[in-house]
């Protein structure tokens, strides 16, 4: 089992009335909750590791991961409120008011890390959980109590807005980096992270020299691109679409990236450590198809395996 750990959270998104103004519709989302979502759908053996309420929004959260077969039993239920973020677009333009003090998700601490069944192959992080405390502080205890017996995949998605204490928020993804075995990163989250000078590739070469065996960067409409511990590297260009909504692409990218490593047996410390660039690329071609199917639709909806 892929056990994706980190936020589930609802979006608010506004949505005309009757009376003339807007309200607004509550749709489950969450970087790390997407991709769970999205590996449920693409037949992945998936779980989901997150803090989710006993209000309404939080069962709205949990009916949408059991519809998509994603396993809930590592779920930490409290009555604490459901994280929400408000929508409010211009011209097109999102921009988010976050409601996530004292939440569900937020409050976990390491001590509310459980006990991982022997199912669970590989742990995924990523998205506003590795900043916002003390969750962030939970995830990445739990790296570091599994994270050598299990592979690691973790998408940093650098958002500076939800980083209170920078210095503190380096040291702990640094920490979770060397851990992992699998990095994927913007090259703006690439830039963020390394601040030194230097090219894609050297940037890249001193991330994988921290210990991850694979680094994966998005680049928008050029593609990914992948490096290899060992020299390889593998370029892939993105997937031509009809653009409707860019909402949680890097996120079922991740997931068809994820799944497809999963389904070729090549989601395990050992092998990802001697992955060969075909595989990587069949890996990355897949996430790449997968993406392009998300945003020719509107919201965060990733296809079902029959749709790709």
């Amino acid at each position: 089992m892929i056990l994706c750990c980190g936020e589930a959270l609802i979006d608010m998104i506004p949505a005309p009335t009757t009376t003339g103004r807007d309200g607004f519709v509550p749709h489950a989302g969450g970087a790390v909750f997407n991709t769970a979502i999205a590996l449920g759908r693409l037949g992945a053996e998936v779980g989901m590791l997150t803090g989710l309420s006993t209000d309404m929004f939080g069962q709205q959260l949990r009916a949408a991961l059991t519809d998509s077969h994603v396993d809930t039993s590592h779920v930490i239920t409290s009555d604490r409120p459901t994280t929400l973020a408000f929508v409010q677009l211009t011209n097109g333009h999102a921009t988010y008011s976050f409601f996530d003090e004292n939440t569900a998700g937020r409050m976990l601490t390491p001590d509310d890390m459980p006990a991982l069944s022997a199912q669970v192959s590989a742990l995924y992080f990523g998205g506003i959980s590795l900043a916002c405390e003390p969750g962030a502080d939970a995830y990445a205890a739990l790296v570091a109590r599994e994270g050598a017996n299990r592979a690691v995949i973790i998408d940093p998605n650098i958002r500076p807005g939800f980083i209170r204490d920078e210095a503190r928020f380096r040291a702990r993804l640094a920490s979770m980096i060397e851990c992992a075995d699998i990095i994927k990163v913007s090259n703006e989250d690439l830039d963020w992270i390394d601040t030194d000078q230097g090219s894609l590739a050297q940037k890249a070469g001193r991330i994988l020299a921290s210990g991850p065996s694979v680094l994966i960067v998005t680049r928008g409409g050029e593609g990914a691109i992948g490096f290899l511990r060992g020299g390889g590297v593998v370029d892939v260009p993105a997937q031509k679409a009809t653009i409707v909504d860019t909402v949680g692409a890097g996120d079922t990218f991740n997931a068809g990236v994820v799944a497809r490593l999963s389904e070729l047996g090549a989601l395990t410390k050992e092998a990802l450590k001697a992955l060969p660039e075909d595989t990587l690329r069949e890996a990355l071609v897949h996430g790449a198809q997968v993406a392009a199917v998300t945003v020719a639709r509107a919201g965060a909806n990733p296809p079902w395996a029959h749709e790709l």
